[in-house]
Order: C-alpha cells, then structure tokens, then sequence
C-alpha cells in the first residue's frame, strides 16, 4: 500500500497558521492558505477535512504540551509528598514564573492562536478551560496542606477558580499584547510582587520559614 505523501503538510501548516494569526479563525479563507502553501483547496482536502480540522493541526503541538505540563505536575496521591514541597508549590518567586513565560514563548503562535484566535473553533473556551484544569489540580494541592494543618483560609474550588483566573490573566495578556522575552522578565516580577499565596491560603509563618528563608 503506498503511503501517504505528506511532503506538502509543513507549507500548509505554516500558511495556515500565518492566516490564522492574521485573521482569526472565523474569518480565515481556506484559499488564503492554500495560494499561501502554493497548493490546490484538493490537496488540501485530501489531508485535512477543512479549517477546524486544519486549526487544530496547527496547534496540536501546544496543546500537548501544555496537557503534558499538566500531567507531569499534577499529584493525586500525597503520601510522599513532605509537607515542605506542599508549602514551597505556594512560592511565587521568580524562577518558576520564568518557567512558565519561557516554556510559552517557545510555544508563542500556538498560544496566541488559542487565546485570540480560536472563536469558532472547539478551542473558543480555552482561556477558561485551561483554568478549569489549573483549578482541579491545585485545589487537591490546597486541601491537603489544609488537611495538614499547614493552612487555615477556607477556600471552595469556586473561589479557587476565581483566583487562578486572575493569576493566568497576568501570563495570557503580555501574550495577546505580543510581548517580547525582555518584557516578559519585567512583567514577571511585577506578578510575583503581586500574588502571596501563602497570605491568601493563610500559611502559617512557622511552615513558611522553615521551608523559604
């Protein structure tokens, strides 16, 4: 059985993604991206089943990612999880913002893509979405440390969202508003003055001590 010849896939994924960016999902024209790939709309259609199909494509590596960062960090079973790496997962320094700016900007048309570009698309709820995920994750963080006395505030995972909501607001706009990696560094310091966990989840004095100073 002859193979599929995908030759012509990374100029169609490039020029999509140049259209996407440019225009938006909704309004992105299929002949756009195919005069841009230097293709027919047949050989187009003979690898992707039209613009939805073709977006996600385009994203596909971002969005894994982003699931696998997710995957890698997220805990279900505490047992050896010390009570200083529960305090120190509350820690906004600066290294671990940095983190994450850098591991997006090496993503950055992806994720610009699915921030402001994906109305219409089954991304067009990432923003919240991506939160939503956050939020499970870190609240099984956040009833444990209560469940270990090492925090007091009485949090739901309603409020929980909430907060996310505003910390991921402070990572998603320097990417809308095509930030460069120098602004970013300075915009990074600026949330980590902004955000005290340890103060909103009421973490005793003693435990953060023992585990930052």
């Amino acid at each position: 059985m002859a193979r599929p010849d995908r030759s012509l896939d990374p100029r169609i994924l490039e020029s999509a993604r140049n259209e996407f960016l440019t225009m938006g999902f909704e309004k992105a024209s299929l002949k756009a991206i195919c005069d841009g790939a230097g293709v027919t709309t047949g050989a187009l259609y003979k690898r992707y089943a039209g613009k939805e199909e073709l977006f996600q494509a385009v994203v596909a590596d971002t969005v894994e990612a982003l699931e696998r960062v997710l995957r890698e960090k997220s805990v279900t079973d505490f047992s050896d999880v010390t009570d200083a790496a529960l305090v120190k997962a509350w820690d906004m320094d600066e290294a671990y913002m940095m983190w994450w700016f850098r591991f997006l900007f090496e993503r950055y048309d992806g994720f610009v893509l699915l921030l402001k570009c994906a109305e219409g698309t089954r991304y067009s709820n990432f923003q919240h979405d991506w939160v939503e995920k956050m939020t499970q994750s870190t609240y099984r963080y956040y009833r444990e440390a209560c469940r270990r006395g090492l925090c007091t505030a009485d949090i739901s995972e309603g409020e929980m969202h909430i907060l996310l909501t505003a910390f991921w607001a402070t990572i998603y706009e320097p990417f809308i508003h095509d930030y460069r990696m120098e602004q970013l560094e300075d915009h990074c310091k600026l949330v980590c003055r902004l955000f005290d966990w340890f103060s909103t989840l009421g973490f005793s004095e003693e435990a953060v001590h023992h585990v930052i100073i």
